[in-house]
């Protein structure tokens, strides 16, 4: 991790996800995506210098938060498992996610899902979801596990270590043209 605390990765990291849950308001049991590159977090390029410290900085820092907020955490490999999800089994039967076959590793998955498969009390692998919000540390690209129609959330936090933030929050589509009204909250 050079030169970045521990405690600095936490705190930056748990920081962003505040903002992100304050702006995105969420019901208990929605699903989070997170995707976290330590390697970007080191100041490396993605996928070139996966620090396994920096991934559990992270986790240590949005796992309290999802706890409490009761939220469920799906959490996007690599590309080299095609950013499959780790995510609780009852999660995943819960959402009706197809389960795959695959345990996560530093170099194939990524330190992040690794460490968050170990955290876990009955992990597995998912291929596609559809999260109510997501936080993107390191540009690892979970724009895909998000609902149809993402709303970029402005975080006060722009970083984790050296990996850019990038956040998203959800609502639903607005359907009816020009005659429809629709909720003011959206």
């Amino acid at each position: 991790m050079s030169n970045l605390s521990h405690i600095q990765i936490r705190d930056a990291a748990k920081s962003a996800l505040k903002e992100l849950l304050e702006a995105a308001k969420l019901s208990k049991g929605e699903v989070v995506v997170i995707g976290c590159s330590s390697s970007e977090i080191a100041g490396e390029v993605i996928g070139q210098g996966s620090s396994p410290a920096a991934a559990i900085a992270v986790l240590e820092g949005i796992m309290p938060i999802i706890e409490e907020n009761g939220l469920c955490l799906a959490a996007q490999c690599c590309e080299h498992l095609n950013r499959a999800l780790i995510v609780e089994r009852e999660t995943a039967e819960r959402f009706g996610f197809e389960i795959v076959s695959v345990r996560p590793r530093p170099k194939a998955g990524g330190s992040f899902a690794t460490a968050v498969y170990e955290s876990m009390r009955d992990p597995v692998a998912v291929e596609n979801i559809k999260a109510s919000a997501g936080l993107d540390i390191g540009c690892t690209l979970i724009g895909m596990h998000l609902k149809n129609v993402a709303v970029p959330v402005r975080l006060k936090v722009k970083t984790v270590g050296n990996a850019i933030v990038i956040a998203a929050r959800t609502r639903p589509k607005l359907i009816g043209g020009a005659r429809a009204e629709y909720p003011k909250d959206l």
